[in-house]
């Protein structure tokens, strides 16, 4: 409670005084610049909680980002793995293993803020659970503004063409991630960008999903954990990030092993069959007759890679299980497809996964199961998805973490 002094209105010879300190304040505080409330020189001030208030991380990249811009210079984009080295591509895994252990550990605010008032367009021409949910949660934890914008909500390609809806947004935005139809799409966008183009999935790839599937591979061969010290304490930063990458190496946990893929060939058959051998792996596809063929674009990549040797083509889903440490498989029915489900279903059947027939094709004991999700019951049995064999979980929320690592390299840096 205020006394009657201090509830007392002030004269006007006070009030001008009261304002004239104010300036004077204002005036030294502008000239003098408040220093760290630390005592240790450089440290970040303290909030009136106590915690150390976070820095703007990306003040240097935005700099260098905007001097690409004004300079014309090509953003990086991300429209397929095949684009990029197997180096590349154990780099954005490590990144995404190191700030998934920063995001799950005690201290999860340590994550950089590589889009630090940034916004991130996100446009869906299709629907979508999982990458929508990842996208939209790895911007918020880099720091940044996601902006969704459905297929009804903007005009692209509807009353306004690719390339000029890609100079606008561009032109508004940070960034950003688009799920389209035909890849022709992601490569207008790309070509008509200011900005770096991230596919979220067109008919032929679907990089981020592939990115999920490798960090939850690698998760489950080589059973590395991050040493809490190193993720509870910002100093060791760089240390974790060290232990990250001397850590990660998809080649040591990928060669020899055989992945099989039992279904219809699609963009995620694509994006894995041009990665897994890339890492020593042996990818086989069984697909039934009329099913089975491999886009001429995709398979110039398997040749370009020189990676022919160790794909198997074939009808036969137990040829393609036969020795295999993982089994895949996906919808068979894709969005746009629905009025061939009667056809399909016919076509397909026989590929339903059971452990059964896994077992009997001869897969080695040790077999594991992926599935991008969404599941329907024809496709694999509850025994299986919901088996301890089943990596589909994981593999789900991995989605977020390797989204995140895209998006700090893509988006924040422009490099990866």
């Amino acid at each position: 409670m205020l006394s009657r002094a201090a509830r007392a209105p002030l004269s006007t010879c006070t009030r001008r005084g009261a304002v004239r300190a104010f300036a004077t304040t204002v005036s030294q505080a502008q000239a003098s610049p408040a220093q760290p409330e630390s005592a240790e020189q450089g440290r970040a001030p303290r909030s009136s909680k106590g915690y150390e208030r976070r820095p703007n991380y990306s003040d240097k990249w935005r700099v260098q980002i905007n001097s690409k811009i004004i300079a014309g210079e090509a953003p990086p984009h991300l429209k397929t793995l095949a684009d990029l080295s197997p180096a590349e591509i154990t780099k954005l895994i490590s990144n995404a293993f190191s700030m998934k252990a920063q995001a799950k550990s005690a201290v999860p605010l340590r994550i950089r803020q590589s889009l630090y008032g940034q916004t991130i367009a996100l446009i869906f021409n299709k629907r979508s659970t999982r990458t929508r949910v990842a996208s939209e949660t790895a911007t918020k934890l880099l720091g940044g503004h996601p902006m969704f914008l459905g297929g009804q909500d903007i005009q692209l390609g509807v009353n306004e063409t690719l390339a000029d809806s890609a100079k606008v947004i561009s032109s508004m935005a940070d960034g950003f991630m688009a799920r389209v139809g035909a890849h022709e799409e992601i490569e207008e966008l790309a070509q008509h960008s200011r900005v770096p183009v991230v596919n979220a999935l067109s008919d032929l790839y679907h990089p981020t999903q592939i990115l999920a599937d490798l960090l939850t591979l690698f998760e489950h061969y080589s059973g590395v954990t991050v040493p809490q010290e190193l993720v509870e304490q910002s100093s060791k930063h760089a240390a974790l990030s060290t232990f990250c990458h001397e850590h990660v190496d998809l080649t040591k946990y990928l060669k020899g092993k055989k992945i099989a893929w039992v279904g219809d060939t699609n963009n995620i058959s694509n994006e894995l069959l041009v990665t897994l051998p890339r890492f020593g792996a042996e990818f086989a596809i069984a697909s039934p007759k009329g099913y089975d063929m491999v886009d001429p674009r995709v398979w110039a990549k398997v040749e370009e890679a020189q990676t022919q040797s160790l794909v198997t083509l074939t009808n036969s889903p137990a040829e393609a299980l036969k020795d295999a440490d993982v089994v895949v498989t996906d919808t068979w029915i894709s969005m746009g497809q629905e009025e061939e489900k009667a056809a399909r279903l016919k076509a397909f059947s026989g590929y339903q996964i059971t452990n059964e027939m896994v077992n009997e094709a001869g897969a080695k004991d040790s077999w594991v199961f992926l599935h991008c999700l969404p599941r329907k019951q024809e496709e694999v049995n509850d025994e299986v998805f919901y088996g301890d064999r089943s990596l589909v979980f994981p593999e789900a929320e991995n989605r977020k973490w390797t989204i995140l690592s895209v998006f700090d390299a893509y988006f924040g840096r422009w490099r990866i």
